[in-house]
């Protein structure tokens, strides 16, 4: 695979770069990835997240697979009470308030059964190591058990919890994503941005 100088590589950290098979192109945002992979022409794009760049242009890429786009991630506080929930949920939205998260994400207070609770904070799955960091970088911690990943969605779905609360948390993009023609129009371009 062969990439395109960057001017500034420092700026691609966390975006992503799209083999096509006939050529690459890179700078896309996890919203356009997500969109490119729905079509059926770019199916079979092979997808890597850009972790490092360095000055001298080269960059640190890490294969993320294509149903990555497609899946949900979580996080999930367990408590045995409810008054300890209320309190990790009621945290969990201050910290969304007071430091914005990096992507969308649905927050729940949920009752597991009558001795166990959850606070659930679910997101698209390329943004797991995007919303670790940001809940390390701004200490949120819990007395009780933690579980996270796809797997742990698919197992509280399944669950059938009982929602006592909930709360959409915005992200907003450092990158603004664009869409449909106009993000289509650009794909033959090597550096997106």
């Amino acid at each position: 695979m062969k990439l395109p100088n960057l001017d500034r590589p420092e700026r691609y950290k966390g975006l992503y770069v799209l083999d096509f098979g006939d050529y690459t192109a890179v700078g896309f945002t996890a919203e356009e990835v997500a969109q490119i992979l729905e079509s059926e022409r770019y199916k079979d794009t092979k997808v890597y997240k850009i972790h490092r760049a360095y000055p001298d242009g080269r960059l640190d890429l890490k294969g993320v697979p294509s149903q990555t786009f497609q899946l949900e991630a979580g996080m999930f506080f367990y408590a045995y009470n409810e008054k300890q929930a209320r309190q990790d949920f009621r945290r969990l939205i201050n910290l969304a308030v007071s430091h914005q998260p990096p992507c969308k994400a649905k927050v729940h207070l949920a009752r597991l059964d009558q001795e166990l609770y959850a606070t659930a904070i679910i997101y698209p799955a390329e943004y797991d190591d995007e919303v670790s960091a940001w809940l390390l970088q701004y200490n949120y911690r819990t007395s009780g058990q933690v579980e996270g990943g796809v797997g742990a969605v698919q197992r509280y779905y399944d669950q059938r919890p009982t929602i006592l609360e909930r709360h959409q948390l915005y992200g907003e993009p450092a990158i603004e994503a664009r869409t449909g023609q106009e993000l289509l129009a650009n794909l033959h371009l090597a550096v997106q941005r």
